[in-house]
């Protein structure tokens, strides 16, 4: 059983690290890195930052080839543990590893996908509370009744379970991998805008400048 976590206060930053998923090939996009793309005099990157950082302890991002491009941020840059480019669940288990060497002190890792320039800022809390309030091992995040599990909480603790279901069963699913666990969801709200909304395509990114635009978000 995992220990339920502390949640007052400034507690929660000394028990949860945070990785940001930018691992990924970014297909649909056209290439390149989606979260370096522009949006309101910012990137997407810089937004998830602002949003991110005040929520977690320790913060790593997860990239794979040329670490140099993301020098600006000062973030330990790490590409994924495992071969293949696996998708998202490598980059969690890329951040379980990173938090369980350089950040001793979280027993949690919160995950973010770096397309969604939206976040809510209670994005933490609201898991933690999830999982405490359950009983859980795991919790991720569900807006307008969709799942997402790429935000979700966590346990270091789970890192050599999800080593073995990566590397060797092949998990490729994140909630195909979240399920064998007992699982929280924390719901937010999707309006006036989805916080959850992603950036996956050249449509999607002109979407959410008209939304920057008309104001319905910062």
């Amino acid at each position: 059983m995992n220990p339920q976590p502390d949640v007052t206060g400034a507690s929660v930053r000394g028990i949860v690290a945070g990785v940001l998923l930018a691992g990924g090939l970014s297909r649909r996009m056209g290439g390149g890195d989606k979260c370096l793309r522009r949006l309101g005099g910012s990137t997407i990157l810089e937004r998830i930052l602002a949003t991110v950082r005040p929520q977690v302890g320790p913060l790593v991002l997860n990239a794979n080839g040329d670490p140099a491009r993301f020098a600006a941020y000062g973030l330990p840059v790490v590409p994924d543990v495992v071969e293949g480019f696996a998708g998202p669940l490598a980059g969690v288990l890329t951040g379980l590893e990173w938090a369980a060497e350089q950040a001793p002190g979280c027993r949690w890792v919160a995950s973010v996908a770096t397309d969604s320039p939206f976040l809510p800022p209670d994005l933490v809390d609201r898991l933690l509370r999830a999982v405490e309030t359950d009983g859980a091992d795991i919790a991720c995040a569900r807006s307008a009744g969709r799942d997402h599990p790429v935000f979700g909480l966590w346990p270091v603790a789970l890192a050599a379970d999800l080593r073995r279901a990566l590397v060797e069963e092949g998990v490729r699913k994140v909630a195909a991998w979240a399920g064998r666990h007992r699982l929280a969801v924390a719901d937010f709200p999707a309006k006036p805008v989805d916080p959850f909304f992603n950036t996956n395509r050249p449509e999607d990114l002109e979407e959410a400048r008209r939304m920057v635009a008309a104001g319905l978000v910062a």
